[in-house]
């Protein structure tokens, strides 16, 4: 097929008004994320009733499974990115290739990347001093990550919905994911007394049938603007380098995030204890379902960024960004308001049987991290920025100044240098978090000048 295919009402939208196409493309998102944090908050819900054991091995499980998690996402915002570049230049076969591309990289990664983690997983479990928790973490660890594929290419694929602008269907899948997690997670874990397991394989199977659905949408249901089908694919090896200049980045960037959160366990372990990780793993799975709106915005500014630039049209990138922004604060100030007023009746949701002690330390903690929503707000928006236009290492160099960097040694120096404990980890993570954050959008306002520069001077 040629690039004068019938353009339809979401490849419409995408090249359109910049404000209308983010609002438009980004609540569907929102909604499908809001519905899968939601069954991680779950998970962690149930969890907590085998007691504080098993919470802090999802706790130490957490950051390796946003490695996974991060495989996904990268070559699914490279395929974006991608995607839209070349549907914003009128290339409907580059946008094609592209698409069949990913997919070829999911099966590689997926059968490379599940039996890597699956080996190290004990040393990498004694190395982050999981102790008691291990055992249930391993029995935990191994089902999801020996089951990787299903998370990966459901991830691969509904990006490949959200980047030629089909968003509902991209949520519809993720939905299924969710609500199917939601409804077996009590039922294997206390019914079928599966106990940890029982988590694990209650989000493999949602997963599994999502990817189902997704397979047919994809490759048989023939309504998408793009064709999947491989035989349709023709090897290019700029197309392999342009997703994965997205794509390691991008995966890097979760690898680094992975790594702070193992060096915040690692330093609540030496200065509180197991108890105080299963403290903060609720904690932070609380803030992750607040930060789910900015996800959203984000999410689309991906592929309106990724259109806008292909078409060469900079002031649109520009205003893309600043408006993604402006909603992405405004949202924010409401979410860390109403998870601060109620944060003693949310801590409540992980304080139950044995965990019932906890629910204090929750709060408190969820009232001092909560303003982590700001940090990740102007961090993410800036990284997703980037991400659109094909600058994956600009992203993943950002995050190593706000997370890695930052966020590591305010941690270490409060927590450790002032002997602040664990008060001295979740400050650091806000304080460094925030500081990076600003020169996440400080260096996106830069890369703009530049670029408008060079096309008045062109």
């Amino acid at each position: 097929m040629s690039g004068n295919v019938q353009k339809n009402s979401n490849i419409e939208l995408l090249l359109g008004d910049h404000k209308k196409a983010i609002r438009k493309l980004a609540w569907p998102m929102m909604v499908s994320m809001f519905l899968i944090m939601a069954y991680n908050l779950v998970d962690s819900i149930w969890v907590a009733g085998l007691g504080a054991d098993a919470l802090a091995a999802i706790g130490f499980i957490n950051p390796l499974y946003m490695i996974l998690i991060g495989l996904g996402n990268g070559i699914g915002a490279g395929a974006n990115s991608m995607i839209a570049r070349f549907i914003g230049a009128d290339d409907y076969d580059g946008a094609n290739n592209s698409a069949l591309h990913s997919l070829v990289l999911t099966i590689i990664i997926s059968i490379f990347g599940g039996a890597l983690i699956c080996f190290m997983l004990p040393m990498i479990l004694e190395a982050m001093g999981a102790g008691s928790a291990t055992g249930a973490a391993l029995e935990y660890g191994y089902i999801v990550f020996g089951c990787m594929l299903v998370f990966i290419y459901s991830n691969v694929a509904t990006a490949i919905l959200r980047s030629e602008g089909d968003v509902k269907r991209a949520m519809y899948s993720m939905a299924i994911t969710a609500i199917l997690n939601i409804i077996l997670d009590p039922i294997m874990i206390y019914v079928l007394n599966m106990g940890i397991s029982g988590a694990g394989w209650a989000s493999v199977i949602s997963a599994l049938i999502s990817c189902v659905v997704l397979l047919y949408w994809l490759h048989f249901e023939n309504k998408m603007y793009l064709d999947i089908n491989f035989k349709n694919f023709k090897y290019n090896s700029g197309i392999f380098k342009g997703i994965l200049g997205v794509a390691i980045p991008s995966t890097s960037e979760n690898i680094i995030i992975s790594i702070l959160n193992m060096i915040s366990n690692w330093l609540l372990v030496i200065t509180a204890g197991t108890v105080a990780v299963a403290t903060y793993t609720a904690a932070f799975r609380v803030i992750l379902l607040a930060n789910i709106p900015i996800m959203g915005l984000g999410t689309a500014l991906i592929t309106v960024s990724g259109a806008a630039f292909g078409a060469r049209n900079y002031e649109k990138l520009k205003n893309a960004f600043i408006y993604t922004l402006k909603l992405g604060v405004m949202i924010s100030t409401v979410m860390i308001a109403i998870v601060y007023i109620f944060a003693p009746q949310v801590s409540m949701l992980f304080a139950y049987n044995s965990s019932s002690a906890l629910a204090p330390q929750i709060s408190e903690t969820l009232r001092i991290m909560i303003v982590f929503v700001y940090c990740m707000c102007l961090g993410s928006v800036a990284s997703m920025m980037f991400q659109g236009v094909g600058r994956g290492s600009v992203a993943l160099i950002l995050t190593v100044i706000r997370a890695l960097i930052l966020e590591s040694i305010f941690s270490i120096l409060f927590a450790l240098t002032f002997a602040w404990g664990a008060y001295g980890v979740y400050y650091g993570v806000v304080t460094g978090g925030m500081i990076g954050g600003l020169i996440c959008v400080g260096c996106a306002m830069f890369y703009f000048r530049g670029l408008l520069k060079s096309s008045t001077t062109s």
